[in-house]
């Protein structure tokens, strides 16, 4: 008796063949290959572009995010080459096109990825991992010396790329600021948009700082706060000083203004949320305004019978 054989027919062996060629392919080289920071379910351009220096005030963006073309509605508009820039993005982007526009690509997927990431960070999964970044700090504490530290979160002043560069606001202060740091001080407001803290604010209400007393340093963990109440009380009786020597009149050059016009230029950050103002601080900055113009009205006729 022999052994069964089996045959197999040629073609059988082509095919078969070739799904192995296709199988033990290599992999076209990518420049961000070598990032240490890669998983499988992460881009590579994503972490690459992470792990930069000055872009620590952005989270990643899910994949499946980016791949939703319903997330991206009108950004074909607003990003120049956006069929390359978000191939480059999703590691999708053949390597002669990127050979080709290689500089011009890299501006145009930043600034896609920026637009994709203010409409991710007002998500739920969004705001959820900006709240991981704030508990830790990671976009700074609140200059103002009676706000003890308070932490900040971005901000922009508009949704228009290109326009505004990125701030910091404080949920105390309910004011805004420029970053220290000249790399985030040169972020595009826009990746960030207008409604992004007051609108983590609103979901965790938990988190709304209050107005007085020290900030709750255990529901953050990027260090203790340095004591500011010495400075606190210096500045208090800076203040204090200021006003008796000083009067009515602020120098400006050689040029002495009066104290109304200069309280009528300054200037207020108005929080909104998708273009309407909230609803608690709109009325009272306007309880606050009304005060204002009474008191800038007291000043003016004091001006005028001390002229």
């Amino acid at each position: 008796m022999f052994p069964s054989t089996t045959f197999i027919d040629s073609s059988d062996t082509i095919s078969v063949i070739s799904s192995v060629r296709l199988c033990c392919k290599p992999r076209p080289f990518c420049r961000y290959a070598d990032l240490h920071l890669l998983t499988s379910t992460v881009s590579q351009w994503i972490s690459w572009f992470l792990s930069s220096k000055g872009n620590e005030y952005f989270c990643e963006v899910e994949e499946d995010y980016i791949l939703d073309r319903f997330n991206l509605t009108g950004l074909n508009t607003e990003v120049a080459n956006y069929s390359q820039a978000l191939d480059l993005i999703t590691d999708n982007l053949d390597d002669e096109i990127h050979d080709e526009l290689r500089g011009t690509l890299d501006v145009q997927a930043r600034l896609l990825y920026g637009l994709i990431h203010a409409r991710w960070i007002v998500t739920a999964r969004g705001l959820a991992k900006m709240l991981e970044k704030y508990k830790k700090v990671d976009f700074g504490r609140c200059p103002r010396v009676l706000c003890q530290s308070q932490p900040l979160l971005p901000v922009g002043l508009t949704d228009v790329a290109y326009e505004k560069s990125v701030k910091l606001y404080c949920g105390r202060c309910e004011d805004i600021y420029s970053p220290k740091s000249s790399r985030h001080g040169s972020i595009d407001g826009a990746y960030f948009g207008t409604s992004f803290p007051h609108l983590l604010f609103m979901c965790y209400p938990a988190l709304i700082p209050t107005k007085s007393g020290p900030i709750d340093s255990t529901a953050f963990r990027g260090g203790a706060p340095e004591s500011t109440e010495s400075s606190g009380n210096g500045g208090r009786r800076q203040r204090r000083g200021g006003r008796e020597d000083g009067g009515t009149g602020e120098t400006v050059g050689s040029e002495v203004t009066s104290t109304a016009a200069v309280a009528l230029k300054a200037e207020r950050y108005r929080p909104r949320i998708f273009g309407f103002q909230v609803n608690e601080i709109a009325k009272l900055q306007r309880w606050q305004e009304a005060v204002r113009d009474r008191q800038i009205s007291r000043l003016e006729e004091w001006e005028e019978n001390n002229e």
